[in-house]
């Protein structure tokens, strides 16, 4: 498919996506929207232009792997996987209720969902793990990895991105969501994270830094990381936390307060 063609069709899936997330908070009443809604160009490329998977096999032994280490972004992560056909749309609307399997951080339960998620800056551990395996089973699959930016002030990021240069993953793909907002605030406040990828390049992965919406750029990145030997990768994607509702973007506040479902029309009429 052509790359004009390609991005047409991943900014619907993205403007969907974003639909879904903000529906479904509306509905539970709670949950985190701005971290969710910066990443959706990042999880909508992966899931429907890069990585191989079966929704109806989840435990295919070839599939690609995704861990979603901010796990606080689960409605993103649920949004894309109903879209994806790992269970139906529909169930969106059951988040964070008793009894459903969409909690507020992922768990076990979920078709798609590799591990569970919630406590910050293990993510990265998981798949430096999976992708270790990979290689000693001599396997071609690839492992992505999501983290937060906050979670860059964790010191097992740093252990596990020490042991991914050293057995040269070059199967692996992290993602920074660099929104610049973490829940109690600006990173650059609370903990200083800049020279970001300066940082990553002295751990000797190859790091690449994009803008987290330029849909060719995103694609792009990933084909580099895919094209990379001997190195793991790490994409740089600087975004907008709350992206795409203007009175959220931007904010901490909207870390974790989702819409009111008597204003949800109105939040949804932004959506472009």
């Amino acid at each position: 498919m052509e790359t004009a063609q390609e991005v047409v069709r991943l900014k619907d899936i993205a403007r969907n996506t974003r639909k879904l997330i903000l529906e479904a908070l509306a509905e539970a009443g709670s949950g985190h929207p701005g971290g969710s809604l910066s990443a959706v160009e990042l999880l909508v490329t992966l899931y429907f232009h890069v990585m191989r998977y079966d929704s109806k096999n989840p435990k295919w032994g070839d599939r690609d792997r995704f861990f979603l280490s901010k796990g606080h972004a689960a409605p993103l992560l649920y949004s894309v996987l109903a879209q994806a056909g790992y269970f139906p749309v529909e169930e969106l609307m059951t988040l964070r209720k008793t009894g459903s399997r969409l909690q507020g951080h992922p768990s076990m339960g979920v078709p798609g969902v590799e591990a569970p998620a919630g406590s910050e800056g293990i993510g990265l551990s998981l798949a430096v793990g999976t992708c270790l395996a990979a290689k000693l089973d001599h396997k071609s699959f690839r492992t992505y990895v999501l983290m937060g930016d906050g979670e860059q002030q964790e010191g097992q990021i740093w252990e596990a991105a020490m042991s991914a240069s050293k057995y040269r993953l070059d199967n692996l793909t992290a993602i920074i969501d660099r929104n610049g907002i973490q829940q109690d605030g600006l990173t650059e406040q609370v903990m200083p994270l800049e020279p970001l990828a300066a940082k990553w390049r002295a751990f000797n992965w190859n790091v690449i830094e994009i803008d987290g919406y330029d849909l060719t750029q995103i694609m792009d990145g990933f084909d580099l990381a895919a094209n990379t030997r001997n190195r793991p990768t790490v994409i740089v994607a600087h975004t907008v936390k709350g992206k795409g509702i203007s009175f959220m973007e931007w904010s901490p506040h909207y870390h974790g307060t989702p819409p009111t479902k008597d204003k949800l029309l109105d939040v949804l009429s932004e959506l472009k």
